[in-house]
Formats: structure tokens, C-alpha cells, sequence
């Protein structure tokens, strides 16, 4: 009957092992290079004659079944005439100033596309922050090279990392639904680090970007890239107007009598919901009673509707034209909030009007922003916003 050699799971040209002890059961194993191959350089790959020192690391290898494998590599430390430097020898089993093999690294890797950095630690038995910067070493390799070929049309919105208005600026190719750039905060300045980016070219190929309508976004685009069509989203429209409808149901509130008074109670979220959405009974017994008892309320929820049929149109006249008379109606309601909303949506005519010629939104990013957030959420956030970021390119990657 033949020796069991534990050879061939160390399937290393460029080392040799000299001895195996088990050890409070963990497997600790002595290998050493083999010297029948020159050593080379870990940067350039050249190899050289000039043993500068030896030395010995213990480095973690991937287990065998339930054992821990711990190998106890010898190496020379090498003089590099192409780099003119000392330094370590290549041996293709443990990347320079790891302590774990390269086999197991590639495997956290691919753990922590699945698990937390913590889950991973505690699955394979390392420290928590040798898997995080295992990790992030790959996803910088992957993915710390921006690619900004082939960008048409853009989607750009912000998200809340942490309290106390933190937030990160996301822009995604609306075309590929792939996350091209992030940028710390929500200002101007950040947006014109993504521009200043692009070559000329890139910058040329850009045609439209759907946002909302956030001044300091505009500004960046208009100075950047003006010849772009700025796209306003109908979702965040809509949301700015339903504040202008709580406004509105606030102050026909306190001018109702108290007998009155009380069908306005609770009636908050009915007048924000779009009336297919009440599903109880209820519900839609309230509003209904709602409206036939005020008609500004009722005013306000038929101009929320003909707010978004402004959308639907695909020829910039009859857009524009619509959008005069959706003005002249609110003002004719003799409310603050209502006219001030109308003069805003004056102010930004040509994002809504740009809509006709690319029908764009970004519900995409909203997608995306909720998967940021569920993997925010999964890791209880990061401190590192750069290996944030990176997990972020990898997980809409295409």
C-alpha cells in the first residue's frame, strides 16, 4: 500500500515541502523554495541571482476538510537589477505582505460577494479586517478603474448614507443600468469631479440626464456639458407636490368648523395615496366625503392628476401648452403653496418639455438606491467609503 502525501493539494511549482506536523489540531506545514528554479521578482517578474536574506512567514492556508492549515514558508528576499531594489521572491503561493495564501484570499473574496465581512471572518477564521482589505484589494483590481466608454444618456440622484445630511451623489448609465461613478456630498463641485473625468469626447457623447430638480446638479451640468438635455422625473414632481397638498389640507384644515374638522382627521396619507391604491373600504369612503365637503382639496387632487398627464405627451407643444393651463388653474386656487408650486414648474419648463424628446426617469436609480441601502444595511454601514463604493460597482456590474 502507497504513502498518503498531502503533495498534491500544494500543487506549487516553485516550493517543496519539508515537513508536517499536526499541532492542538490545526496542520502546520513547512515548505521552502525549490532550488532548481531562480527566484524572480514579485513586481517585474525578472529573475535574479542575488540572495539578499532569508526569512520565514507563517501564512493561512485554505483548510483541509475541518483542519486549519497553517504553512511556514521560507523565502529569499532578493536584489532586483530591472527594479534596482531588494525584494521579495515570487513563489505564486501568497501575494506580497499577506499572510494568507493567494487561493485563500480569491476564496474570502468570493465569500464576501455572498456573506458580511464579518460573516466571512467567522466562517474561514481570520480577522475581520484581513477579509476587508483581502476584498477590497480585489474589487480595486476589478473595478477601481473607471469606464466611461459608451455613455449616451445618465441618471443621477443622491442617497442618505448616515444622519445629519450625509450623502453620496450616484450616476448611473441609464442605458446598461450599470452605477459609472460616485461622488462624496451633493453639490455642485461633486458632480463637476465626475465631468471633469470624461474626456472631451465622453463629455461630446453625452445626451441627456434624468434628475430632479436639484439646483446645484443643474449647475454643474449647464457649466459642464450645456449642450446635454436636462430630463426632470415625473416620481419627483409629484413628491414635491404632495407637500403642496399637505400644505393645502393643513390650512382648509383650521378653517373648517369643528363638526367639519373631524373628516379631515387621519386624512393625511389618503390625499397622498393614488386613489387605486385605498384598498380598505374605509379609506375611500373618507376621501370621498372629503372632497364633496371641500373644493380646494378636490382642486388640488384633480391638479395632481393633470400633473402627470403632462408626461405622457410626446410633442413639445401640446406639453407646453397643457403646462400653461395646469399654471393658470393653480393659481386660480388663491393658495400660496399652490402658486408658488406653479412658478416653480415655470422656473423649470425646459427639463419637464425635454421629457417629450427623451422619455426618461429615474425610477432606475430609485432600484439601485434601495439595493445601496440593503447592502449599507446588511454590512451595519462602512466606514471606508472607498471599499463602500466598490461594492457598490460590483454589485451592478454587468
Amino acid at each position: 500500500m502507497s504513502n498518503l502525501s498531502i503533495a498534491p493539494y500544494f500543487p506549487f511549482r516553485r516550493i517543496r515541502i519539508t515537513n508536517e506536523t499536526l499541532i492542538q489540531g490545526a496542520a502546520h506545514i513547512e515548505v521552502t523554495p525549490d532550488r532548481r528554479f531562480h527566484p524572480i521578482c514579485h513586481l517585474c517578474g525578472q529573475q535574479s541571482s542575488s540572495i539578499h536574506s532569508w526569512t520565514e512567514r507563517p501564512v493561512r492556508d485554505l483548510n483541509l476538510a475541518s483542519t486549519r492549515v497553517w504553512l511556514f514558508c521560507q523565502y529569499r528576499k532578493i536584489f532586483c537589477l530591472h527594479c534596482q531594489r531588494i525584494v521579495t521572491e515570487d513563489l505564486g503561493l501568497f501575494p506580497p505582505f499577506f499572510r494568507v495564501t493567494l487561493r485563500l484570499a480569491q476564496y474570502l473574496h468570493e465569500l464576501c460577494k455572498v456573506m458580511t465581512v464579518k460573516e466571512a471572518a467567522q466562517h474561514v477564521g481570520v480577522d475581520w479586517k484581513t477579509v476587508k482589505n483581502i476584498d477590497k484589494l480585489f474589487l480595486e483590481q476589478e473595478y477601481g478603474q473607471p469606464n466611461y466608454d459608451g455613455l449616451r444618456i445618465l441618471a443621477i440622484d443622491e442617497i442618505s448614507i448616515r444622519k445629519g445630511h450625509r450623502y453620496l451623489t450616484v450616476v448611473l448609465d441609464y442605458l446598461t443600468g450599470r452605477v459609472v461613478w460616485i461622488g462624496k456630498q451633493r453639490k455642485a463641485r461633486t458632480l463637476s469631479r465626475f465631468f471633469n473625468q470624461l474626456t472631451a469626447a465622453q463629455r461630446k457623447a453625452l445626451e441627456a440626464i434624468a434628475m430632479d430638480m436639484w439646483d446645484p446638479y443643474i449647475k454643474a451640468v449647464q457649466k459642464k456639458v450645456p449642450h446635454v438635455k436636462i430630463v426632470f422625473d415625473l416620481f419627483h414632481v409629484v413628491a414635491q407636490f404632495s407637500k403642496v397638498i399637505d400644505q393645502v389640507r393643513n390650512s382648509e384644515y383650521r378653517k373648517a368648523s369643528q363638526e367639519d374638522k373631524a373628516v379631515f382627521k387621519g386624512a393625511k396619507y389618503l390625499l397622498l395615496k393614488n386613489r387605486s391604491h385605498l384598498r380598505r373600504k374605509k379609506d375611500r369612503q373618507q376621501l370621498e366625503e372629503l372632497l364633496k365637503l371641500n373644493e380646494v382639496i378636490n382642486s388640488v387632487l384633480i391638479l395632481k392628476e393633470k400633473l402627470k398627464h403632462i408626461w405622457s405627451y410626446r410633442s413639445r407643444t401640446w406639453a407646453n401648452k397643457t403646462l400653461d393651463e395646469w399654471c393658470a388653474l393653480a393659481r386660480a386656487l388663491n393658495d400660496r403653496a399652490a402658486s408658488k408650486f406653479a412658478q416653480t414648474l415655470e422656473r423649470y419648463r425646459y427639463g419637464i418639455l425635454n421629457h417629450c424628446e427623451y422619455s426618461i426617469h429615474t425610477g432606475k436609480l430609485e432600484g439601485v438606491n434601495n439595493k445601496i441601502k440593503v447592502i449599507k444595511r446588511k454590512a451595519y454601514g462602512f466606514h471606508d467609503l472607498r471599499y463602500f463604493s466598490l461594492k457598490i460597482f460590483q454589485a451592478f456590474a454587468n
